[in-house]
């Protein structure tokens, strides 16, 4: 008898893990992009649902870069990108227009932001978002 109600009380807490575990999966795919000041460029995007941890302790994520002007020659770019926090560095390790990831990019070195206020506006949130969690 005992066991039976082990069994049914199992068998309902599957079912609710199956029905429940579907809207964590939906909502980690969605994502949740949050803007830096947008410059005389245009607007930069970050997603804080792609938010991963590197091996190297770096950040990678989803960022997309929305043009002021946009039209069919100047659209929107999507990077999937790499954030060193510590050093202030930042490479683009592939680039898309209409996903991500659509061409790999094969000079993925380290670079400097040099005073671009979107891409620096990107690293400092990101950073920040990473050391609050």
């Amino acid at each position: 008898m005992k066991i039976n109600s082990i069994e049914v009380i199992f068998l309902y807490f599957i079912i609710l893990l199956i029905i429940f575990s579907p809207i964590k999966i939906i909502n980690a795919l969605s994502p949740d992009w949050v803007g830096v000041p947008k410059s005389q460029y245009g607007e930069q995007l970050w997603d804080k649902n792609s938010i991963q941890k590197n091996d190297d302790g770096s950040i990678r994520f989803f960022s997309k870069f929305i043009p002021k002007n946009s039209n069919e020659i100047t659209q929107d770019i999507l990077y999937t990108m790499d954030v060193n926090c510590s050093k202030h560095t930042f490479r683009d390790i592939a680039i898309g227009a209409k996903e991500f990831n659509e061409f790999k990019n094969k000079d993925s070195q380290w670079k400097n932001p040099n005073g671009d206020k979107l891409i620096i506006g990107v690293m400092n949130q990101v950073c920040t978002f990473v050391n609050s969690i």
